[in-house]
């Protein structure tokens, strides 16, 4: 089988287009998977020389260079560089300050109009209309500490490994936690005054967390968190997608009330331990989605049981049958029942992310499980 190694060598003296630098040399082969004649990667791009004709010109170089080496079925994804990385390149490139004030200052870039509420005017921006072909996901909690961001993350990555474009907006303006759990340090940049989001394991993601200093805290009364919400959509370059998540905060609060407003075709998963309790105030959440007329997907069981590791015994330590009841009572069916646990990743690997499953981990595959069937659900819904 073809190694890593051999892979880098053909792909040694390919030149990144701005700077003319060896891409090897600067690491932007990243993301590497190898399986029998089969190879994954992800390319880095600068921002410009991120078009679709710059970046389809680079996918086929690779792909020529890797067919010399008896490497047919190569696959490329592309993202774009980040600050850090633009910099240790000698690359310039516009700081994201400038629109992360603006996102940030709490103004209406329709100011004087008359405001039908915090979505107002967004059922015309393209990624959100229904003919865009974009499949919106949104995942929701009753309550707080279900491991309601730790699913959206895995179930986001996972749909990024069955080839799938995915976005994911960290809906969590005051607990937003999501750049963090996937281990994204940089900002996003900006490029013809859109930011554009950064991308980690195939997925793009944009967060509040990326526009706030020293992890402080998010003061806002309710209608800043709808505007934040908007600049998420119109300031942000997307690109092309299959699907986009939305990690909502728990509860049925003011976000929750704006996604519902804004992506009027949004689908809803949501999330539970098997505690009574937890079934019983998640059932508030698919209430909601009911009433607003969002179509439930089906309800992920987070921390079903924890297995031992030695003998594979599962203790049931937070009770059973949560899932199973709040599924039977929203008349939807129960997706996956994930055990407690936590992804066994160094921070010393190159690809590091405290709380995103690896795809050979026994809950990485049930991650990929879960995507597959969500995919499969998705399609009937769009059929």
């Amino acid at each position: 089988m073809t190694t890593k190694e051999e892979v880098l060598q053909a792909l040694q003296g390919l030149q990144e287009p701005v700077s003319g630098q060896d891409m090897t040399s600067l690491h932007w082969i990243r993301d590497m998977m190898i399986k029998e004649d089969e190879v994954k990667l992800t390319a880095i791009v600068a921002p410009q020389a991120a078009d679709a004709a710059a970046r389809e010109t680079l996918v086929g170089q690779i792909k020529e260079r890797l067919a010399a080496i008896e490497l047919h079925n190569v696959y490329v994804r592309t993202r774009i560089a980040s600050e850090a990385e633009l910099s240790a390149a000698g690359i310039a490139v516009q700081s994201s300050q400038s629109k992360t004030d603006h996102a940030g200052n709490g103004r209406d870039s329709q100011e004087g109009s008359a405001p039908r509420g915090h979505g107002a005017g967004l059922e015309q921006h393209a990624i959100l209309d229904p003919a865009s072909g974009v499949k919106f996901i949104a995942i929701a909690s009753g309550k707080g500490g279900v491991g309601k961001s730790t699913v959206t993350v895995n179930l986001a990555v996972a749909l990024a490994r069955l080839g799938k474009r995915v976005g994911l907006i960290d809906a969590d303006i005051y607990g937003f936690s999501v750049p963090d759990m996937m281990g994204i340090e940089d900002r996003p940049v900006v490029v013809d005054n859109y930011i554009i989001p950064q991308e980690r394991f195939g997925v793009k993601v944009m967060s509040m967390g990326f526009f706030v200093e020293d992890n402080s805290p998010v003061v806002w009364r309710g209608p800043m968190l709808g505007k934040m919400l908007r600049n998420f959509f119109q300031e942000v370059q997307w690109g092309e997608l299959d699907y986009m998540l939305l990690d909502l905060p728990p509860g049925t609060g003011d976000v929750a009330l704006d996604i519902h407003q804004m992506i009027p075709h949004s689908q809803e998963i949501i999330v539970t331990t098997p505690h009574a309790t937890a079934a019983f105030v998640a059932a508030r959440a698919g209430t909601m989605a009911i009433h607003t007329k969002h179509e439930i997907i089906g309800i992920v069981e987070n921390m079903s049981y924890l297995e031992c590791g030695s003998c594979g015994e599962k203790q049931y330590v937070f009770g059973r049958g949560g899932g199973a009841k709040l599924a039977d009572e929203l008349h939807v069916d129960l997706l996956a029942q994930l055990p407690l646990g936590a992804p066994d990743n160094h921070p010393a690997e190159p690809e590091y992310a405290p709380s995103v499953y690896k795809a050979d981990s026994s809950i990485g595959k049930q991650f990929n499980e879960l995507a597959a069937a969500v995919d499969a659900k998705m399609q009937v819904v769009q059929a």
